[in-house]
């Protein structure tokens, strides 16, 4: 199929890095020029702007927004409606808020255009791994684009199949699913990260608790100098707790066990304060991911070893640089 890529960063790239080798032509744009080149070098069609794009691909076209959520997004979603025509499908595969994607998938409707939403996650290992893809928008639509998805999914690889599933739509088993309308595939997104944001506490504050067996506020005959290299390479090998996360993790150990290249300034992105704004709309308790929200916020007051090594695992999945304090 022939799509247009709009967003080049760590995972619009990527993402349209896939997407030709696995024999689809991409349009890509990006307001950074030398990103374009770069694509066009690997032999991808580049725009000049999105009126450019849009009359390099065939009508109905399809257009891949990879942007930051909020304003970028909008601006870019507010000018591809302006230009686009009916039957045209605009895909927001960032991490925008949920209810957004339900008023422009109205507004688009509205203009015969189609709207599908696409939780993903992957970050920069997306493009060897394949991208886990939950979508949102009408079935037919979702079904059209389908060769686009198999192709961006990890596949079935080497996971073993769960026991007792006897589902005949495989995609789930495949790294994604059509999740339901407009806004189910970044709500389903949105309760993912959030979450990440608890799984990815939980191992900080552990990490933590080890590092400070030496410290000297516990009685001499009490302290430890434990290695956490080797305490996060041992459970990452048939431990209950091996996950990717704790693959990273040791990753980061093994590199530098004093994480000092890390301040543990830990940024949030959205998602987790929109779970939890969902979970009280909902009247769903979320006492960890709310207490892991909070341990963000409280992160960029000071720091603790396990803020550390919760920035080392954003680097590690996602190539997050810690903000500027």
């Amino acid at each position: 199929m022939r799509l247009g890529i709009i967003g080049l960063g760590r995972m619009g790239g990527n993402i349209a890095r896939r997407l030709v080798r696995g024999g689809h032509e991409c349009v890509v744009y990006d307001r950074s020029e030398k990103a374009v080149a770069a694509l066009a070098k690997e032999g991808m069609t580049p725009a000049t702007s999105l009126e450019d794009m849009a009359a390099k691909l065939d009508g109905p076209r399809i257009f891949w927004v990879m942007l930051p959520a909020g304003a970028p997004t909008e601006q870019t979603v507010t000018d591809l409606s302006g230009i686009g025509q009916a039957g045209d499908v605009i895909i927001d595969a960032g991490n925008t808020y949920y209810k957004d994607d339900m008023r422009r998938a109205k507004m688009l409707g509205e203009k015969n255009m189609h709207y599908i939403d696409i939780g993903t996650s992957g970050g920069v290992w997306g493009l060897e791994r394949g991208y886990c893809m939950m979508i949102g928008g009408p079935k037919e639509q979702v079904d059209l684009l389908d060769p686009i998805f198999d192709t961006l999914a990890p596949g079935y690889g080497d996971i073993v199949r769960t026991h007792g599933r006897d589902e005949p739509d495989d995609r789930a088993e495949r790294g994604y699913i059509h999740a339901g309308p407009a806004g189910a595939g970044h709500f389903v997104k949105m309760v993912h990260n959030g979450i990440e944001y608890g799984m990815m506490q939980a191992y900080a504050e552990g990490f933590d608790i080890l590092a400070q067996k030496a410290s000297d506020k516990l009685p001499e005959e009490e302290r430890m100098e434990l290695f956490l290299p080797d305490i996060a390479e041992v459970w990452r090998r048939g431990s209950v707790i091996s996950s990717w996360l704790l693959d990273l993790t040791a990753q980061a150990l093994a590199k530098d066990k004093e994480l000092s290249q890390f301040s543990g300034h830990v940024s949030d992105s959205g998602e987790g304060q929109w779970t939890i704004e969902a979970a009280m709309e909902e009247a769903v308790p979320a006492h960890v991911l709310t207490a892991a929200l909070y341990a963000r916020y409280r992160s960029r007051m000071d720091h603790t070893f396990g803020e550390k090594l919760l920035s080392a695992m954003r680097f590690g999945f996602g190539g997050h640089v810690e903000m500027p304090q």
